[in-house]
């Protein structure tokens, strides 16, 4: 990461993953400057990373180069409001992490002229394997905007663009949402191996260390989840007898589009819940 400055509006768990993600690419703690109202997370990352941390917004922005908005979307209006003065003189770019909040609100709350960029990262970002879609506006600025987003996301992980802003609805509801639908599979063949009749600490380190080998294999692949899918399943054994059950009557590829699409559903409706004009 080359010597920028960069602001956090907001050290909560995305907020700090960026921070210690940042300084693991080389960032310079003193060229991170946070933005949090608690005290007690503002200790704990001066603490941990040795960065800039105030208790104000606004202090945070002077000279910086982007503004990461790490807020909660429904604090959105308010938060980027009382920074929209000082957007506006400086044109960094605008940099927000909220699920939901459109181009189109972050443009009337921050004005006219300032580059805007949206990101939807996810929560294995804490452990710098996370995997972030980014979305710019289709103007002559954006160049050197997408150029500095990509620069400060790829600190979590995997990044990916994206064509069209409404596809980020799609992301949240796959990568964003996506290691809840994991975790919650894998507790739920932990319970189904206690109840067959294996002792829990033995079930749960084996479906946990599951859970870990297999996205550690997919990752080290070319992605071809269905060839990975194919090579762990024997014909006539034991995992084809497990796939057919979940692949009757195709319910089960069914219920996971049903998951997707109203994750999808509750991020546009997040969209007219929380962004300009509502």
């Amino acid at each position: 990461m080359s010597s920028r400055t960069i602001a956090i509006i907001g050290g909560g768990n995305m907020g700090r993953a960026l921070v210690g993600g940042l300084i693991r690419r080389g960032t310079p703690p003193g060229a991170i400057r946070v933005g949090e109202p608690h005290e007690a997370a503002r200790q704990a990352l001066q603490r941990d990373f040795g960065c800039v941390v105030a208790g104000d917004n606004a202090g945070c922005l002077q000279g910086a180069d982007a503004v990461v908005v790490a807020v909660k979307p429904q604090l959105a209006a308010a938060v980027l409001a009382g920074i929209a003065p000082q957007l506006q003189a400086g044109r960094a770019l605008v940099l927000s992490i909220m699920a939901g909040i459109r181009i189109a609100s972050l443009e009337q709350w921050c004005g006219k002229g300032v580059p805007l960029v949206r990101a939807m990262p996810n929560r294995p970002a804490l452990v710098g394997a996370g995997a972030t879609a980014l979305y710019a506006p289709a103007e002559p600025r954006s160049t050197h905007a997408r150029a500095l987003a990509q620069e400060i996301m790829g600190a979590l992980g995997a990044i990916v663009w994206l064509t069209s802003e409404d596809h980020l609805d799609v992301v949240t509801a796959l990568s964003g949402s996506g290691p809840a639908y994991f975790f919650l599979l894998a507790e739920l063949m932990m319970q189904a191996a206690v109840d067959l009749g294996l002792e829990p600490h033995a079930a749960r380190v084996l479906a946990v260390e599951t859970l870990h080998g297999a996205g550690a294999l997919a990752h080290a692949s070319d992605g071809d989840l269905a060839r990975l899918r194919v090579e762990v399943t024997s014909r006539g054994g034991t995992t084809e007898a497990a796939l057919r059950v979940l692949g009757e009557q195709q319910a089960f590829g069914s219920l996971v589009r049903r998951a997707l699409d109203a994750a999808a559903q509750r991020s546009r409706e997040m969209s007219r819940q929380f962004g300009a004009g509502t």
